[in-house]
């Protein structure tokens, strides 16, 4: 698995993965012009697709509902170092459930990719290449 990120101006990039493209920047207050999402929110929206895309699998494999899940994502910018913390994740399921599907759902969640990353925090290198 692997992303390209280029540098298009200001402190705007381009992310590409296989044939899809995002764009990345800041708000006008750091500098960008606010056509995408901050790396942070970037990190906030993966938690959350991941978390909805187990939660729908759940609930397509037992045909409790097709569509309507919603997923919501927040963190607190923390300091020393600088980094997100105290994730908050909210499933609203779109249809009733009884609490041994409830809990078979939670469980469901809780297999995200994403979530077992940031629980287990991997190893990072960092390499520089100079032209």
């Amino acid at each position: 698995m692997e992303v390209k990120i280029t540098h298009l101006d200001q402190v705007r990039f381009s992310i590409q993965a296989r044939s899809h493209t995002i764009l990345c920047d800041q708000p006008a207050e750091n500098g960008g012009e606010d056509s995408g999402m901050t790396p942070p929110e970037l990190l906030l929206a993966s938690l959350g697709s991941c978390a909805a895309f187990y939660a729908v699998q759940y609930l397509r494999t037992r045909k409790l509902a097709e569509s309507g899940l919603e997923v919501t994502v927040a963190a607190d910018k923390l300091t020393q170092p600088a980094r997100l913390g105290n994730f908050q994740v909210r499933v609203v399921c779109p249809v009733p459930l009884s609490e041994e599907q409830r809990e078979a759902l939670m469980r469901s969640v809780h297999h995200c990719l994403i979530h077992n990353t940031l629980l287990s925090p991997p190893e990072i290198k960092i390499e520089l290449v100079t032209r």
